[in-house]
């Protein structure tokens, strides 16, 4: 890569939600993967039960059970592969929650003995925008739980309706 990095990405995603929007997301990283020919890594796990076990107690909290438990798949991985580092998309978000993430992000390399690799990827989310249309890759429209798709469509709804 231009930065001097080799890349392997690691699909796992159990947060993502419905069905079809989970299969949408991750075949347009296997056809991206393909024609920029990186490694791509599937734990192909649609976890929609395992999510609400997780999260349905307390769905406020259900940003933390989806950092968490991605991130620690992430490190875990990239230590048993002997990778010399772990980092995470979810950095590029101008919508997450980025210093959770990172301190997320410290602990699992701790707990796994596997450098983090920190980069403010916000500051490309425009570029990121132009790049994913001008490619016609599908675009999520929200963040991928069953619950921010409900926080997407009904604000959507609400000011269409106040139009």
């Amino acid at each position: 890569m231009d930065s001097g990095h080799a890349i392997s990405a690691f699909w796992y995603n159990p947060n993502i939600h419905p069905l079809l929007e989970y299969q949408k997301r991750r075949d347009t990283l296997r056809d991206f993967a393909s024609r920029e020919g990186f490694e791509l890594i599937e734990q192909d796990d649609y976890g929609l039960v395992e999510f609400l076990d997780h999260t349905m107690d307390d769905i406020s909290a259900r940003c933390e059970y989806c950092y968490h438990s991605r991130l620690e798949a992430s490190a875990k991985l990239a230590s048993q592969r002997g990778f010399d580092a772990f980092t995470t998309t979810l950095l590029y978000s101008r919508y997450q929650k980025h210093e959770r993430i990172i301190e997320i992000a410290q602990e699992m390399s701790t707990l796994y003995n596997i450098p983090f690799f920190y980069e403010d990827w916000r500051t490309l989310w425009q570029e990121g925008i132009r790049l994913s249309k001008a490619e016609g890759m599908y675009r999520q429209q929200y963040c991928g739980c069953i619950f921010s798709e409900e926080e997407r469509y009904r604000e959507q709804i609400h000011r269409n309706r106040a139009k």
